[in-house]
């Protein structure tokens, strides 16, 4: 085999990789601040208070809001999934083993991602309603009015995720699932994965922490609440084994999340029967 075909090969797998983790690995990291080629083993994200407008004398100096700067520290870590390629099953199966073995790796990178992107959600102290059953429209409303006392921005860049169990819920409110509220654009039947409702973006996601009491925690945040960061986005290192009659494929990246701004974030807890 040429050295050429040889780069070929590996050029062609880590595009293939990259493409689908782009695609479809992770559902969350859009939703939230992001921070990509940092250097080094971790980053800091920002938070900043609020400030207050005052008045002045005539001619006297402007005030200063003194406004608090707080940072978060967000270590960054590396994971890996790999697999082997076996030269000779290539030419016996009628699938593109090549294509099935990057997929499955960006898949489970992009799940890694969310885990990071759920753990720091899970974090969260603010809760509304209490977790004796699902996801009601009052419980929906009591989170709504917590995020308005506190004065998170609405914005467009609220976020709300959900378990499937609570989707199932969630389409069994008129407000939430009637065109005669939202319009037809923003029906919930219309692609099922999102829909927009009270100036959030809401989706389910089946990897949201299940508790052993049967308690799931769903979230609705700000984009600026959480953070991602990445030092190395997904990369993937194909390499030969001739004692194997192989190529090993290893898809690798280093990425980390924290919580910036716990009272960006409030946590629905919905008991699933």
């Amino acid at each position: 085999m040429s050295t050429s075909v040889e780069q070929a090969f590996v050029k062609q797998f880590e595009r293939e990789v990259h493409e689908a983790y782009q695609r479809t690995g992770s559902k969350l990291r859009n939703t939230v601040r992001t921070k990509n080629n940092v250097q080094g083993a971790s980053t800091i994200f920002q938070t900043v208070g609020k400030g207050k407008a005052s008045t002045k004398a005539r001619h006297g100096a402007v005030p200063v809001m003194n406004v608090e700067h707080e940072p978060v520290e967000c270590v960054l870590y590396d994971y890996y999934a790999g697999d082997w390629v076996d030269r000779l099953d290539e030419l016996k199966t009628n699938i593109d083993e090549r294509q099935i073995i990057a997929g499955a790796g960006a898949y489970a990178l992009g799940r890694k991602t969310d885990d990071l992107i759920l753990a720091c959600l899970d974090r969260s102290e603010i809760h509304a309603g209490d977790a004796s059953d699902g996801l009601l429209k009052a419980k929906v409303m009591e989170a709504f009015e917590i995020l308005g006392t506190a004065d998170i921005p609405d914005d467009g860049q609220r976020y709300a995720v959900v378990g499937w169990k609570q989707w199932s819920q969630l389409l069994a409110i008129d407000e939430f699932a009637r065109s005669d509220y939202v319009g037809s654009d923003d029906l919930p039947w219309r692609g099922t994965q999102a829909k927009r409702w009270l100036g959030t973006l809401w989706m389910p996601h089946s990897a949201l922490t299940l508790t052993p009491d049967g308690v799931r925690l769903c979230h609705w945040y700000h984009k600026t609440a959480v953070g991602h960061a990445s030092g190395a986005d997904v990369k993937t290192d194909v390499t030969w084994h001739g004692d194997r009659a192989a190529h090993f494929v290893n898809n690798m990246m280093s990425q980390g999340a924290a919580l910036i701004d716990p009272k960006g974030v409030v946590t629905l807890r919905c008991l699933e029967s």
